[in-house]
């Protein structure tokens, strides 16, 4: 074989690669979309124990994708990408034999690391085999359109598989999905980069905890009470660790995140308002699944048709987004891409939780979907343009984690903003409900004990009966309660509908207002591995 077709066979097998690689992070990431209902109901979870199960996935991927990135520059990526594979297979068999939420949580973090090690890591192979400018573009191209893919099939895979009561199945598909990965990685080419780079381990490290300190205590407060000590306490720890982190990067003369960049006021403006806008993406699709599946209780299958909605804009506008940041102001992209965020929140906001029919979800998520394929496309074309040309690498790096820890973010904060609202109306009408039940004891104290420690999320799926020990009869959950519960539920995340849609407004008006037309990013590509991410 000449060494021209070994170089193209390399290229191609590489390329395969990769793309099965993010085909796999990506149906694992967006499993739990349509599963959430299915999920609460299987483990009778309280609100944040659901949450868990979504935080617990995407903040290892968040936090450790940097340092992966820096292991594969250093030792090699081939290898490193079928570990990747490995760990998603041990968290997806954990997954599927879990019998408790906690089980469950562990094999969401275990997959959540190989994902951390599969998005940058298949796409730095495809970069680095790629023979030119134009064979790297058409291998991100590609590379897309599987993330993509994956992110549309996995929801409606696993809300079928859920309404058939197969739900355990869905990881197994992870499972088979990351075998198949991990032979076709077997063929591609390995590549390395170590000149220049070096592990921050100090930063890694307080970048990790404080991030998780932080996340712990907006979760576990929502239900807990934020006034609790062990609350004040991880939200103190975080705030320090994440001050030690700032330290750090600022003295180390290879920092994770190059926090220079953030004295640019433009590329300051572009950063807040990624965090923000791609918190109010996930915090809308999050609460859409919400709705339907933990509080309503419908089928987990019209909850993955939805996110279809949701993902295939961005699989279909992914090259006329490339031609409109070329042609037009990246930043008028950025914001009409908000703004349809913003209005998909508020439109859902506006729906009454008695109304069980989904098909109203289509349009708001199409917006959302569309306004997604529009930001995600641009975010960093503009960011990059507010940077001198030396820092684009880093910017275009730091841009990514940016959007990544929003994502990781959506979850977390709205459903802690919604699930102590929804506690707080509870609570302030459980004692009504009950009195008005007819309910004697030791009924009363059951259904106030059920009502005081899981919240609204335990009172909307418990059982329709009550049971009070050995040799008593069974009673009727008191249906003022449980209506109590699910109205609560529906009020606050009308109200989480709204709150993600005026962030996401807010971006759209920073990017409008604080940016200018003369920012403009001259994209010679369509694509470039920074505009590339994973979309739960």
């Amino acid at each position: 074989m000449s060494q021209t077709a070994a170089r193209k066979q390399g290229y191609t097998a590489t390329v395969v690669a990769g793309c099965f690689a993010v085909l796999l992070a990506q149906v694992a990431y967006s499993l739990p979309g349509a599963l959430n209902g299915t999920l609460q109901q299987e483990f009778q979870t309280t609100g944040a124990e659901l949450t868990w199960i979504t935080a617990a996935f995407a903040i290892p991927m968040v936090v450790f994708e940097l340092t992966t990135g820096v292991i594969g520059d250093l030792f090699g990526r081939k290898r490193l990408l079928q570990a990747g594979a490995l760990l998603t297979v041990a968290g997806s068999l954990v997954s599927h034999v879990a019998e408790t939420v906690q089980v469950l949580w562990a094999g969401q973090v275990v997959a959540g690391l190989g994902a951390a090690i599969l998005y940058p890591i298949s796409l730095a192979m495809l970069a680095a085999v790629s023979p030119s400018p134009e064979a790297r573009s058409k291998a991100i191209a590609v590379w897309a359109g599987f993330l993509s893919i994956g992110a549309a099939i996995s929801p409606l895979m696993a809300g079928w598989l859920a309404a058939e009561g197969n739900w355990r199945t869905s990881y197994l598909v992870v499972v088979a999905a990351a075998v198949v990965s991990i032979i076709v990685t077997q063929f591609a080419a390995d590549s390395s980069a170590p000149e220049g780079r070096k592990l921050d381990v100090p930063g890694q490290v307080t970048l990790a905890l404080g991030l998780i300190a932080i996340l712990f205590a907006a979760t576990q407060g929502s239900e807990a009470g934020f006034a609790r000590p062990e609350i004040i306490g991880a939200f103190a720890a975080g705030l320090l660790l994440l001050g030690a982190f700032v330290v750090i990067e600022l003295r180390t003369d290879v920092p994770l995140l190059e926090l220079g960049l953030f004295a640019n006021r433009s590329y300051s403006i572009v950063a807040i308002a990624t965090v923000v806008g791609m918190f109010a993406f996930l915090a809308i699709c999050f609460s859409m699944s919400i709705w339907l599946g933990a509080i309503q209780h419908q089928n987990a299958l019209k909850i993955g048709v939805l996110f279809l909605f949701i993902q295939g804009p961005a699989f279909v506008l992914v090259p006329l987004v490339s031609h409109l940041i070329r042609d037009f102001s990246p930043r008028r992209v950025l914001t009409t891409g908000f703004a349809l965020i913003a209005a998909s929140g508020v439109w859902c906001s506006t729906f009454d939780v008695h109304d069980m029919s989904w098909t109203r979800f289509i349009a708001p998520m199409l917006a959302l979907g569309i306004g997604f394929a529009l930001t995600v496309g641009s975010i960093t074309a503009v960011a990059i343009n507010t940077v001198p040309l030396r820092l684009a690498g880093m910017a275009s790096a730091t841009t990514n984690l940016l959007r990544d820890f929003g994502f990781a973010l959506g979850p977390v904060l709205i459903a802690a903003f919604a699930v102590s609202r929804a506690n707080g109306d509870l609570s302030a009408g459980v004692g009504r409900a009950i009195g008005e039940s007819g309910l004697q004891p030791p009924y009363t104290e059951i259904a106030g004990g059920i009502a005081h420690g899981g919240g609204a999320m335990a009172i909307n799926s418990m059982p329709v009966v009550l049971g009070a020990g050995p040799g008593m009869p069974p009673m009727p959950m008191p249906e003022g309660l449980r209506m109590l519960a699910f109205e609560s539920l529906g009020n606050a995340y009308s109200l989480a509908f709204l709150v993600a849609g005026l962030c996401a407004a807010a971006a759209a008006a920073l990017t409008l207002f604080g940016l200018f037309d003369s920012e403009r990013a001259d994209v010679e590509e369509p694509l470039t591995g920074g505009d590339l991410l994973p979309a739960g």
